[in-house]
């Protein structure tokens, strides 16, 4: 997220907007956007498919055990290979490191679809999804509930960028990291970020309440000792109690139903999940086109 402007997010939110809207021609016609995946995912993989053919391209999926990055052959040897077949490169890595490696090694553009640091596409979608839902976004209050991990980074990053305020509910030692809060401090565009231990507290005057899995893909082994410690931190009724009542609820999916969000609260009518998970396809459109449309001759 840190990569664009508070101008830069608003236009691409205002593009994914009118894409929505209208549709879009086939501006990419001719090109190949590589999907190089060692995450396997449903919303990312079928959006950037999806997003590259409504724009006349095509999407050429790698399966991790094709590549092997930084296993079977080193990122920077990737990327420069990828650089003189394909003309962009989505990847969803488990190391950030990997992600910056492929950025740094290749000479056309590379869009994080997800890693450890952050997960800024997705981001994308939920501001897209609060646009449509709550108007415009300067002054809106979104709550998140859970771990400090890469969606919640990517969302504070966002919300202050976009003028939002943004609240992190945390078990300690599980909240935003401090140099997340102090980046986020120092960003253009209005926004706020604070950290929170009591989850009521921080629904109290939330227009929308997020959640996310408490352990993410690849670390379900830690999972075992976060249900104690995230137990209090379930979106569940009694903590949608605490917050507005037209507060809107979110998740980025796949949902463990009980653990973080329990079905009742995922099915009401405050629920916006499937609005997120179809705003994927309009916003990576949008980012598409900022990145890879060549002039007009």
């Amino acid at each position: 997220m840190l990569d664009l402007s508070p101008d830069e997010l608003s236009r691409s939110l205002e593009a994914a907007l009118a894409i929505k809207r209208d549709g879009s021609g086939p501006v990419l016609a001719g090109q190949t956007l590589a999907l190089l995946f060692e995450k396997p995912s449903l919303r990312t993989r079928v959006s950037f498919e999806v997003a590259m053919a409504r724009l006349g391209g095509r999407a050429l999926y790698l399966h991790d055990a094709e590549v092997g990055l930084d296993r079977r052959e080193p990122a920077k040897d990737v990327a420069r290979v990828l650089s003189r077949m394909v003309d962009g490169i989505a990847s969803r890595t488990f190391k950030h490191d990997t992600m910056t490696a492929l950025a740094h090694w290749a000479s056309v553009p590379v869009i994080n679809a997800l890693s450890d640091g952050e997960h800024p596409c997705q981001a994308l979608a939920d501001l897209l999804t609060l646009r449509e839902r709550c108007g415009a976004l300067r002054g809106l209050r979104l709550t998140y509930v859970g771990e400090g991990n890469n969606v919640a980074i990517s969302l504070a990053y966002a919300s202050v960028l976009a003028g939002m305020h943004f609240t992190c509910a945390s078990p300690d030692t599980y909240g935003l990291p401090a140099d997340v809060i102090e980046a986020a401090a120092g960003l253009g565009g209005g926004g706020t970020v604070r950290q929170l231990l009591d989850p009521h507290e921080a629904v109290r005057d939330a227009q929308a309440v997020y959640t996310d899995v408490w352990a993410s893909m690849g670390e379900e082994h830690l999972l075992a000792g976060r249900l104690e410690a995230f137990a209090a931190y379930r979106v569940d009724a009694a903590l949608m109690a605490s917050a507005p009542s037209d507060a809107l609820v979110m998740h980025d999916l796949p949902a463990h139903r009980g653990e973080e969000i329990t079905d009742d609260v995922i099915e009401s009518s405050r629920s916006v999940v499937f609005d997120q998970a179809e705003n994927r396809v309009h916003t990576q459109q949008a980012v598409l086109l900022l990145l890879m449309a060549r002039p007009a001759a």
